[in-house]
C-alpha cells in the first residue's frame, strides 16, 4: 500500500501547488490586465469550474476503465495546461487555460483517491486520507511560494518547471501496479447515491468549506495588498495557513478513525462561525494574517472527515470508489467557484464583510442541523 500513498500524495500536492500558487499572483494579474473583483473572482473561479465540468466524466472512467488511466489522462493534461497559463498574455487565454487544468485534475484527483482507498483497509481509511490530504495542503504550502518565485523569475519558465514535475509523476503512475474494475459500474449507481440522505450531509459539508476558502483566497489576497502587503507577504501568510492546515488534517485523520468523523465535523463548523464573521474587520495587515492562518486550520478541518465519511458510505452502499470521489469533486469544485466568483461579485456590490457573514450564517446554520441529526455524519 505504501506505494499507493507515496503516488497519491505526489500527484495532490502538484496539482494543488498550481492551484494555490495563483493566491498571491491575483494583485500582479490584477495589476497587469486591468482585472476587476469580478475579474478576479473569475480567473480564480475558473479551475473549480473546469473541476466541476470533470467531475462526473472522471468517475465514469475511474469505474469503468480504471484508475491507473484516469490518473494519466489528468496528470498529461495538468502538465499542457500549466505550461499555457504559464506563457497566457490575456485574460481570456488565463480563464482557459485554468479551466481546463481543472477538468484535468479532476481526473488526477478522482483516479489517485480512489485508488489510494481501495488499497487501504477500512480501519485505517481516515489515516490515508488524512495523509493524502496533508500532501494536499503541502502542495498549498507552498504553492504560494511558488507563485511568489513566479513573480520575480517569470511564469513562463517557473511554471514550465512544473509541468516537467507533472510528465514525471505520469511515468510513475505508469510503473505502479494498479487493479482494473472486475465489474464496471455504470452511472445508474452514481444515481442512485445522489438520492441518499447521508451521502447528501457528506456533500455538502466538503461543499461548504469550499465555499469559506473560495471567498477567502481571492477577497484576503486583496485586502491584504490594500493594506500594502507585498506578494511575498501574502504569500508567507498563505504559507502559515497552510502549515497549520497541514498539521491539523494529520491529528484529524486519527480522530475519524477512532471517534468516528463527527467530533472533529463540530468542532471546524464552529470555529469556522467564529473566524468567518471575524476576517473582514481588522484594518491592520498583520492582524488580517493571523487571522488568516486561524481561517486556514477552521476552514480545513471539514475536508479529512468529510471525505472519509463519503467513502465510508460509498463502502455501505456499494457505490464504486471512482464514484464516490467524483462526488468529492462535484462538491468541491462549485463551492470554491461560487465562493471565489460569488463572494468577490457580492463584495464588489456591496462590501467584504457581506459574503464574510453570509457565510459564518451558513455555518452556523450547518452546526444547528448537524446536532440535531446525528446519523448523518455517524460515519
Amino acid at each position: 500500500m505504501r506505494p499507493v500513498v507515496l503516488l497519491t500524495s505526489a500527484v495532490v500536492l502538484l496539482d494543488t501547488l498550481f492551484f494555490s500558487a495563483l493566491t498571491p499572483l491575483l494583485p500582479h494579474y490584477a495589476h497587469e490586465l486591468g482585472l476587476s473583483k469580478v475579474g478576479a473572482g473569475v480567473l480564480a473561479g475558473a479551475y473549480p469550474a473546469g473541476a466541476l465540468a470533470g467531475a462526473i466524466p472522471s468517475g465514469i472512467v475511474a469505474a469503468r476503465v480504471g484508475v491507473k488511466p484516469t490518473v494519466l489522462v489528468g496528470l498529461v493534461v495538468v502538465a499542457v495546461c500549466t505550461v499555457i497559463f504559464g506563457i497566457a498574455t490575456s485574460e481570456w487565454a488565463l480563464d482557459t487555460a485554468r479551466f481546463f487544468q481543472g477538468v484535468a485534475s479532476a481526473f488526477s484527483w478522482t483516479g489517485a483517491l480512489a485508488w489510494l482507498v481501495a488499497a487501504a483497509p477500512a480501519e485505517r481509511r481516515g489515516r490515508v486520507i488524512g495523509r493524502a490530504f496533508a500532501a494536499a495542503v503541502a502542495g498549498a504550502l507552498f504553492g504560494p511560494v511558488l507563485g511568489g518565485i513566479a513573480s520575480v523569475a517569470g511564469t513562463g519558465w517557473t511554471f514550465s518547471a512544473v509541468a516537467v514535475l507533472e510528465v514525471a509523476l505520469a511515468v510513475w503512475a505508469v510503473m505502479t501496479p494498479a487493479a482494473r474494475p472486475e465489474r464496471p459500474q455504470g452511472t445508474g449507481a452514481l444515481v442512485r447515491a445522489l438520492r441518499d440522505r447521508r451521502i447528501l450531509a457528506a456533500f455538502w459539508l466538503v461543499v461548504l468549506p469550499s465555499l469559506l476558502f473560495g471567498n477567502l483566497d481571492v477577497l484576503a489576497p486583496l485586502r491584504l495588498s490594500a493594506l500594502g502587503l507585498g506578494t511575498v507577504g501574502i504569500g508567507a501568510a498563505f504559507l502559515a495557513a497552510a502549515a497549520a492546515e497541514a498539521l491539523n488534517n494529520g491529528f484529524l485523520g486519527r480522530v475519524s478513525d477512532r471517534h468516528g468523523p463527527r467530533p472533529p465535523l463540530l468542532a471546524g463548523l464552529a470555529g469556522s462561525i467564529v473566524v468567518a464573521a471575524a476576517v473582514p474587520w481588522p484594518a491592520n495587515r498583520f492582524a488580517l494574517a493571523a487571522l488568516i492562518v486561524l481561517a486556514g486550520v477552521a476552514f480545513g478541518t471539514f475536508y479529512t472527515p468529510g471525505m472519509t465519511l463519503l467513502a465510508n458510505l460509498a463502502e455501505e452502499i456499494g457505490l464504486d470508489y471512482g464514484y464516490a470521489f467524483a462526488l468529492i469533486n462535484l462538491a468541491w469544485a462549485p463551492g470554491f467557484a461560487i465562493g471565489a466568483a460569488g463572494g468577490a461579485s457580492l463584495a464588489g456590490a456591496t462590501s467584504d464583510a457581506v459574503p464574510y457573514l453570509v457565510l459564518s450564517a451558513l455555518c452556523a446554520a450547518t452546526l444547528l442541523a448537524t446536532g440535531r441529526t446525528r446519523s448523518a455524519v455517524a460515519g
